[in-house]
């Protein structure tokens, strides 16, 4: 079974910032990883669900033309920092997809709370939206969580397995894991081929 919406509407019913992603230098340096591993310098459309308080929105805003960040429980949208180029709405995912395709796709600490037959679609609807030569970005917790429906490498193993995507970049560490997959054809380039030096 996935893990219900109650469970997190009860953790922001006890604290606006449940996983303190504000002050712990644990997210903070995780969420510049993440922005810093993106092949390019800029997105046109990005989506990032499962967004909760917006920190790592505000990192991904700056390279990002058009964000859309999206999350299950309204408490945590309301309190993503308002920029011009975002937009924060609350959508139950993977069921509320939205419409349109994007040119990144970020899943941050959301894919292990998925059964099975929630994760496939969660799965299809990341690589049916990305648009091709896009970029899927997925980084999860390697610990085992009660709340957890899987454990966070399971699901990058998944990922790795899916046709039409080719992993660009891959940082292990003993807390999470961080890839970067690209949508083919065309053929993926590195940020040193795509700038002439290779």
């Amino acid at each position: 079974m996935s893990t219900p919406t109650s469970y997190f509407e009860q953790m922001y019913a006890r604290s606006s910032d449940p996983w303190s992603f504000a002050t712990r230098w644990y997210d903070a340096r995780k969420h510049a990883l993440t922005v810093d591993s993106l092949p390019r310098r800029r997105y046109r459309s990005a989506f990032e669900p499962g967004c909760s308080t917006g920190m790592l929105t505000a990192r991904l805003a700056e390279r990002c033309d058009h964000l859309l960040a999206v999350d299950a429980v309204p408490a945590a949208v309301e309190q993503v920092p308002a920029r011009d180029n975002v937009i924060a709405r609350t959508a139950r995912i993977p069921h509320e997809w939205p419409d349109g395709t994007f040119d990144l796709v970020v899943l941050s600490e959301i894919g292990y709370y998925f059964d099975d037959h929630d994760l496939a679609t969660l799965i299809e609807r990341t690589v049916t939206s990305l648009e091709p030569g896009g970029d899927l970005v997925a980084v999860h917790w390697r610990h085992p969580v009660d709340e957890h429906a899987r454990l966070g490498d399971d699901v990058h193993e998944l990922l790795g397995a899916v046709p039409g995507l080719a992993r660009q970049a891959r940082h292990e560490e003993a807390d999470f894991l961080l890839e970067v997959f690209t949508r083919v054809p065309p053929a993926p380039r590195s940020v040193a081929q795509t700038e002439g030096l290779a």
